[in-house]
């Protein structure tokens, strides 16, 4: 029987990586180094990243087994129709001590056609930012391929893009095909399609760990780039106690934010979709399905589709995840 489910983080080091997650307690790799832990895959159905069920009944269970045995009364009828055995979304907690690389995700269409793989929609909830932490969004004016493509060549592309200051409980939207960037000492929740396709654009002239220069994917990035800028990528909104506000709807996924203060009962029948909450602030009682999962801040809870009432009690800030 499914009950709301927590998954084994997948920890990831690289090198722009900070320390706030081991600090969180979040368990490490073997050997890794815990001053350069930039993600904690949440839930993922990535393979050689695939989350795995941490306790009760269904322990050590890998999402697509799940999937296999429980189908749509996992994810929602229609999302099992529409992505079989593939759990749509990855959530991720992201920690920067250093900047990521200028950067772009394909379309669905062009990931498909190219790597036979979802493209890269993605959104950032700021959970905290060091006093000068920003990041990278977008074009700041129109950029003709041939512009484009000098700015990259003459590594001046970050010259052309936003760069925004951010602040804890700020949320942006990134739409496949916007060039973007993460600055040094961010700390933020992402969710995104399940893919794992990045175009590197320019890196900074960083060096890998053995003194080379990074792989660029310059070719792929210029077919997917967006060379206009862009309206309503800025998606923050107050939290409103013991109600929903919608911070994104779109066709991959929606996200609100939900500010629990006391108790809030809800009725998810007729919304035929697993809901993932990934708590950002504060602890959250889970009732569902004749279960209590408690969730900490930085945990994140899996609810099956096929759950009714549900019940969160405590005092946080939730991001609820789910597929209109």
């Amino acid at each position: 029987m499914l009950y709301p489910l927590k998954f084994h983080p997948v920890l990831k080091e690289v090198l722009w990586g900070g320390d706030r997650l081991a600090k969180a307690g979040k368990p490490l790799p073997r050997g890794a180094n815990p001053k350069s832990i930039g993600e904690s895959w949440e839930l993922s159905g990535i393979e050689g990243a695939e989350s795995v069920v941490a306790e009760g009944a269904l322990a050590d269970n890998s999402l697509s087994e799940l999937l296999e045995v429980y189908m749509g009364e996992l994810v929602g009828d229609k999302n099992y129709e529409t992505y079989g055995l593939e759990f749509p979304v990855l959530l991720k907690f992201i920690d920067t001590r250093d900047r990521l690389s200028v950067q772009v995700h394909p379309s669905d269409e062009f990931a498909h056609q190219m790597h036979s793989s979802r493209g890269k929609s993605e959104m950032w909830y700021i959970i905290d930012a060091e006093e000068g932490g920003a990041i990278y969004l977008d074009l700041k004016h129109p950029l003709s391929e041939e512009e484009y493509d000098k700015a990259v060549e003459e590594g001046t592309i970050a010259e052309h893009l936003n760069r925004i200051p951010v602040r804890k409980g700020e949320a942006y939207f990134v739409p496949a095909g916007t060039v973007h960037a993460i600055d040094g000492g961010v700390f933020l929740a992402e969710i995104q399609e399940s893919s794992d396709i990045t175009y590197r654009i320019h890196d900074w002239n960083r060096l890998d760990r053995k003194g080379h220069p990074r792989e660029l994917h310059t070719a792929l990035a210029a077919e997917v780039v967006r060379l206009e800028p862009q309206e309503g990528l800025s998606i923050t909104k107050p939290s409103v106690p013991n109600e929903a506000v919608e911070l994104l709807s779109c066709e991959q996924f929606s996200v609100n934010l939900v500010e629990v203060n006391g108790i809030i009962e809800a009725d998810y029948a007729p919304l035929d979709s697993f809901v993932a909450f990934m708590c950002v602030e504060g602890e959250v009682l889970v009732r569902a399905m004749g279960s209590e999962m408690p969730l900490a801040t930085l945990e994140t809870v899996l609810v099956p589709a096929e759950a009714t009432d549900l019940t969160l009690k405590g005092k946080g800030k939730l991001l609820e995840v789910f597929i209109k």
